[in-house]
């Protein structure tokens, strides 16, 4: 399926993907450049990131006060939902601070899935379609590959899986720290989405989903260290 304004993306990527994949041959070829790529990425999204930090640290000062709201609206929903929108707006923050780097990076994705399956962009051959990690085609699916080009996909699944676990138990902290509902039911499992996604994505989109995801545990670690009144990750 066509969208224009997805395929003038694509358009505009590939041959920046694909000369950065031959000026990093030495080094790993077209694998390197998604993870150099990547990380191009995500340093300029460092911005967003730094403001959900400030925005979690705003919530946690507001926890105390967070707690007695609950209480004293404790069989008013909507009472409370209206108390707890003023005080966030007052201190200039949002629960949702933090969802925006995840959303952003979203559109991204999308551009890469497509440029490593899509066969001609615009008009001529992809090239990047032949490259290999490990042996797998970039293009590979996990439940398409044969039983030596598993070897491929091993390292990123557990490297996703262990991810994801931190990720579970820094969503703990973050809400034990700002006052907010620790994520419960199929809400707490949601980072091993990525997990699943895994299975059906292209390699070139796993190795991705490992680069950004490993990032955004390190700029937890750095960002979010001493966050009171415990620490996280």
């Amino acid at each position: 399926m066509s969208l224009p304004l997805l395929d003038d993306a694509v358009t505009f990527i590939y041959p920046l993907v694909a000369g950065l994949a031959t000026a990093l041959g030495p080094v790993g070829g077209a694998s390197a450049a998604i993870v150099a790529g990547t990380l191009v990425l995500r340093l300029l999204l460092l911005p967003l990131a730094v403001a959900a930090v400030r925005g979690e640290r705003r919530r946690a000062v507001l926890a105390p006060q967070v707690s007695e709201l609950r209480q004293r609206h404790g069989g008013d929903p909507a009472g409370l939902a209206a108390e707890l929108t003023a005080l966030y707006r007052a201190a200039g923050t949002t629960p949702a601070a933090g969802c925006l780097p995840m959303l952003v990076q979203a559109p991204f994705l999308l551009v890469w899935y497509r440029v490593f399956t899509v066969p001609r962009i615009p008009d001529h051959t992809n090239t990047l379609l032949a490259r290999r990690f490990l042996g797998a085609p970039l293009t590979a699916h996990l439940l398409s590959v044969s039983g030596g080009q598993l070897v491929a996909f091993a390292p990123l699944l557990l490297a996703i899986a262990g991810l994801a676990l931190l990720a579970v138990r820094r969503a703990g902290r973050v809400a034990a720290v700002t006052g907010s509902p620790a994520p419960t039911g199929p809400s707490r499992l949601l980072p091993f989405a990525s997990l699943l996604s895994a299975v059906v994505l292209p390699l070139a989109a796993v190795l991705y989903l490992v680069t950004t995801l490993s990032w955004s545990a390190a700029e937890n670690a750095v960002l979010r260290r001493g966050l009171p009144p415990s620490r996280m990750d």
